[in-house]
Parts: C-alpha cells; structure tokens; sequence
C-alpha cells in the first residue's frame, strides 16, 4: 500500500536521488544534458532545499511503499500572499509511474489546501512534458503561459495551470 508521510532535512538525500534518477527521463529529450545538470543542482542542492523547508515556507510529501521512498512532492501554502497552494515539485521514478502515487500526493496536497482555507493550486509545467495530461486528467486548467529565464541562457518555459478548489 502506498503511503503519504511528511519529509524533513533528514530526507533531503531520498528526495535528490529521486529528482536525478526522475529528471532525464522526464526532461532529457526537452533540454540539453548541460541545462539538465544545473538546473538539478541548482534546485536540489542541500543549500537550496534546506532555504526552501526554512526560509520559504515548502513543505514536502514522500510517497512510500514496504518503507521505499519512489517520489515527493513540495508545495507552498498562501503561495504569492493569495490563498493559494503552489505544488513546486512532484515526481516519481519512472517505474513507479501510473500506480495512482502522483495522484495520492495530489490529494494529500489538497486536502491540506481545503484545511488551510486555500482557493486552489497553482502550479507550472514545462509545455512539452507529458505530466500536462496528468494534470489535466485531475481538473488543472491551463491559464496561460510564462518563461522563466535563469542563468547562462536557459529558459523554462512552462505552461501555468490552476486547479479551483470549492
């Protein structure tokens, strides 16, 4: 059974392991190796995780079965000042996609808004990855689109999506 279980500094390790494993997969046909290796070290170094779960308020989920770590989501509440949830991040190895995980981590996030009287979930996803879909499928809409620029060049450029919660 999948299980939901709230991460601290002391997973940092699980939750890096996870995003290089996840990573060239999900992105690896979308960027370059080079902006692949870093962007993961600039948003899963210790220093940026660690400024995340202390000074900017992220709180992660690990998804777990027989005590095996396989992904993690991070999110933010009031994210911006509006009552907002913002999910920064969720992803499961590849081989445990399409278990219903990313969808338990989902879940979990918004019944966390619906406690903390948030109005939605906002988030980002690059307009070439298939995890569109996935969002889709669980009532995020498409409401725009934004580019991120960040250093050397790189460009995210992402679709942004709001899931309305009543």
């Amino acid at each position: 059974m999948i299980e939901i279980s709230i991460a601290n500094s002391s997973d940092f390790k699980t939750i890096r392991e996870i995003a290089y494993t996840t990573w060239p997969s999900t992105y690896g046909a979308i960027v370059s190796k080079v902006q692949l290796e870093y962007m993961l070290e600039k948003f899963y170094s210790d220093a940026t995780l660690t400024d995340n779960l202390i000074h900017n308020n992220h709180h992660f989920l690990l998804a777990k079965e027989n005590e095996t770590c396989f992904g993690f989501a991070s999110y933010e509440p009031d994210y911006l000042g509006d009552k907002i949830v913002r999910l920064h991040k969720i992803y499961l190895l590849p081989e445990s996609q399409g278990k219903g995980a990313g969808k338990l981590l989902i879940s979990e996030i918004e019944k966390i808004a619906r406690q903390l009287n948030q109005n939605g979930i906002s988030l980002n996803v690059n307009r070439f990855n298939k995890a569109f879909d996935f969002y889709t499928k669980l009532d995020f809409e498409c409401i725009g689109e934004e580019d991120v620029e960040l250093d050397y060049g790189y460009l995210m450029e992402d679709f942004k999506m709001l899931k309305k919660l009543s």
